[in-house]
């Protein structure tokens, strides 16, 4: 069982994730100085081109329904955040970042670019603040704001006493596309230390040219008329700032079907050299989990962060599926409801950068963490998850779920029984925060019983199940999941609502 609590404790060899706002998380939650070494790498909506970016054009995106916040508006978050930098609220800010932030409002004025300018730079100060001396920051992005970004980092590492280390190209090869211009195989990741005195691991990688395998130990290799190779021994060439490294295809195994999943060779590159066994690695937008996975893997402890419970649960599933159950005794797992109150309260939250959340965590905590969330749910769709469960050897079938977080009624049940039948599942779970009623659990048996030949049990078609049952009584579904169903589904629904990296 996961251990969580409201608020953070210093346990040895404990990681932990939280559910929330990373602002919030990294203000309250992470004491200064604490850090090693931070990876991220933010949501941006790339889809847009740079232009439309820049006049605040395409106000098409914020119709979009998907679970990652990629689309940036001038909102009261925005103006709530413009006003802490100018306003310098609790000393945060150096003198560079205010002016620079000042200077960016004339010129992008308030629209997209500007929102996610401030976004980052109130997240990056607190980046700065909990990295110890000897830390150091990667920062993930494209060359869609590449440059205001660096600006940004520079105000507030520079100025702050640190450095500039290098801007890591990661290369990639996939599809080509007919845009009239050369095609866009790369991502930027900048790298900055909080100090001179940073930790830093050489990094080796091999050399090819069959000229140089009849020696070792060259310091510098004359190639026709440059000084190519610097330093060769049995290690190879020291890593420069270009990477080659594939993206994830859809063959991969470490493959989840999530949008904007990174290689873990990129991490393991990224971290082998930017920290030691034992150190701590945080992660502030936890995405898919790579980063922890792969400080998991590597002998470090780990910070992950993500405001939507979807990245939670596919972290916690990942972990899971790499390292075994006995993985979550060591996780301390923050901001996720364990009482009634907070259960109410994440439903009656009103945040529009996160849809749903309250129906995200009722469907993937019941169900372990295996169902799929559906995104494209519409006002009469009337499902928002389903999962597979194992009913032979070869043989699966679907569990469609809904969740109700007021108001729900008899008609609620008859609904979900048409709504089962439309998807052509076998059974279907009601989750409500109320109690449910005399009428409502009279229409559900009218479903009738399905029997399970794996678990050689009959269950009722139709189940109800409340929150506090969740909470109180720890009730989960305990229908056989087929993991491998799941995941082709996922990967399959993922591919449907957004690539990877964008066409051309």
């Amino acid at each position: 069982m996961v251990k969580s609590g409201k608020v953070i404790k210093v346990i040895g060899g404990m990681n932990k994730l939280f559910y929330g706002d990373n602002l919030d998380v990294l203000r309250r939650k992470i004491k200064d100085e604490t850090v090693d070494l931070c990876y991220i790498d933010p949501p941006f909506n790339s889809k847009r081109n740079y232009f439309q970016i820049f006049n605040n054009i395409g106000g098409e995106d914020r119709a979009q329904a998907q679970a990652f916040t990629d689309t940036w508006t001038w909102d009261d978050h925005a103006v709530e955040g413009f006003s802490q930098i100018l306003n310098n609220d609790g000393n945060r800010f150096t003198s560079q970042t205010i002016e620079l932030i000042k200077g960016l409002h004339k010129v992008l004025k308030e629209g997209s670019l500007l929102a996610y300018l401030v976004h980052m730079t109130l997240r990056i100060v607190e980046i700065r603040r909990v990295l110890k001396p000897t830390g150091s920051f990667y920062l993930h992005c494209d060359p869609t704001a590449s440059h205001y970004l660096k600006l940004v980092i520079d105000g507030i590492f520079v100025a702050g006493g640190g450095d500039f280390q290098n801007e890591i190209i990661w290369h990639y090869r996939r599809w080509t596309g007919t845009a009239k211009r050369f095609l866009k195989m790369h991502d930027v990741i900048f790298f900055y230390t909080k100090s001179a005195n940073h930790i830093f691991n050489v990094q080796w990688t091999a050399y090819t040219d069959a000229s140089l395998n009849r020696k070792k130990n060259y310091h510098t290799r004359i190639l026709g008329d440059d000084v190519y190779v610097t330093s060769v021994n049995e290690k190879g060439v020291k890593e420069n700032d270009v990477w080659p490294i594939p993206v994830i295809n859809s063959q991969a195994k470490e493959r989840l079907g999530y949008p904007t999943q990174k290689p873990e060779a990129l991490l393991e590159k990224i971290i082998t050299a930017s920290s030691n066994p034992g150190d701590v690695v945080l992660d502030a937008y936890g995405g898919c989990g790579t980063t922890v996975s792969v400080a998991q893997r590597l002998g470090r402890k780990w910070i992950g962060i993500d405001i939507t419970y979807q990245s939670i649960s596919l972290i916690l599933r990942r972990l899971e599926g790499q390292f075994g159950k006995d993985v979550l005794q060591n996780i301390i797992l923050d901001g996720v409801p364990q009482d009634m109150e907070s259960a109410y309260a994440l439903a009656n939250k009103k945040d529009d950068r996160v849809r749903k959340e309250f129906e995200k965590w009722a469907v993937l905590t019941y169900t372990n963490n295996r169902a799929i969330i559906n995104e494209k749910k519409g006002a009469d769709a009337g499902i928002d998850g389903l999962a597979y469960f194992k009913t032979g050897a070869t043989e699966n079938a679907k569990l469609v779920l809904q969740v109700k977080s007021g108001g729900v009624g008899r008609g609620d049940v008859a609904k979900l029984r048409g709504d089962m039948g439309r998807e052509g599942a076998e059974m279907a779970t009601l989750i409500t925060l109320e109690p449910a009623t005399t009428p409502m659990i009279k229409e559900a048996k009218k479903a009738g019983i399905y029997f399970n030949p794996t678990m050689q049990k009959n269950y009722d078609r139709i189940e109800i199940v409340t929150i506090r049952e969740m909470i109180e009584e720890n009730r989960r579904l305990e229908l056989p999941m087929n993991i491998e169903v799941l995941k082709e589904a996922q990967a399959a629904a993922s591919d449907k609502q957004i690539s990877l990296i964008p066409d051309e």
